[in-house]
């Protein structure tokens, strides 16, 4: 099988790759779409897959900053361009990253989300207005938005999964030594439980960020049920440790270009609880159609609340 490295992809089409084993639904009924016949993505979204990628992504990003700004203590605004970007509409989506790419700003990894201290809120809402709204925040050389970074207590990395955390099959099993962590404390390769993503491809970029601002990284992964967090600093030093392993997956992108990603993946054991579901979401049927009336159908996440937990709240106030 042809195999093409992700520098060479679109951001558009890396950020909707979908992992080969994450994927858990096909319309085995569904041929290929005739891509000339649509207006949407000339990049030939082809699946439900993706389609559901996107919309879960924006939902989960949209729940956390929710969560944040109901505390009444914090303030979260998306920062990265998966958060900023249009939702609800495939093309409009597909415009944003080639806006980015124009800009020469394509390729840059920025956190998806910052959090700011809730006494800070009218400052950082006054400097939005002047750089043109939260969506122009992607297009900005971060040289112009030192006065916003100067305030963050914590950028945010999202991460999320089609799970309910609470029935995943080793939820609740406890580490045990492994011979393939040379007798460290570890699940088994199969073991199928919360864990929070890191993408190598990420890592390196986001390690440099924080260094370059000052300010903390942490990846919040969010599942049906509950999230989890940790620092950036923290899953380091587990790697370095030995304590988690790399990950390597087949992604594929709407475009059909399969690549091999390494990631890892941090046990919940070594997470802190940072948020349960105050509100179920419901998995709403959703679908696009082409100028010719074709149908492509997919599901989406919609509503549902989550509640940041106490000591998250704490550990925040000490930022």
């Amino acid at each position: 099988m042809r195999r093409f490295l992700l520098t060479t992809m679109h951001p558009f089409e890396n950020i909707l790759s979908v992992s080969a084993a994450d994927i858990e639904l096909e319309f085995r009924w569904q041929q290929e779409i005739p891509w000339e016949d649509f207006l949407l993505n000339p990049r030939r979204l082809r699946g439900s897959d993706f389609l559901m990628r996107w919309s879960q992504g924006v939902w989960s990003e949209k729940r956390l900053t929710d969560a944040i700004n109901t505390t009444g203590k914090f303030y979260a605004i998306a920062y990265g361009p998966s958060g900023t970007a249009p939702s609800g509409d495939v093309r409009a989506f597909e415009l944003y990253f080639e806006r980015l790419v124009a800009a020469g700003l394509g390729k840059i990894k920025r956190p998806d989300l910052l959090i700011f201290k809730n006494k800070d809120k009218e400052f950082v809402d006054n400097l939005l207005e002047t750089l043109g709204g939260e969506s122009e925040l992607p297009f900005k050389p971060e040289n112009e938005l030192k006065p916003l970074l100067a305030k963050a207590i914590v950028a945010i990395e999202c991460e999320n999964s089609l799970w309910v955390a609470e029935k995943m099959p080793a939820y609740t099993t406890p580490l045990k030594p492994q011979k393939r962590l040379g007798g460290k404390l570890g699940l088994s390769k199969t073991a199928v439980l919360p864990t929070i993503i890191l993408k190598e491809e990420d890592r390196r970029p986001l390690r440099a960020w924080q260094d370059e601002n000052k300010i903390p990284i942490h990846i919040w992964h969010v599942f049906y049920d509950k999230a989890y967090g940790i620092a950036l600093d923290e899953a380091q030093r587990l790697l370095d440790d030995g304590l988690i392993l790399p990950t390597i997956q087949v992604f594929q992108a709407p475009g059909g270009a399969m690549t091999n990603k390494t990631i890892y993946k941090f046990y919940y054991h070594y997470a802190y609880p940072l948020a349960d579901s105050a509100e179920a979401p419901q998995l709403a049927p959703a679908f696009i159609q082409d100028k010719n009336g074709h149908i492509l159908p997919y599901v989406r996440f919609e509503g549902g609340a989550l509640k940041i937990t106490t000591n998250t709240l704490t550990a925040l106030s000490k930022l």
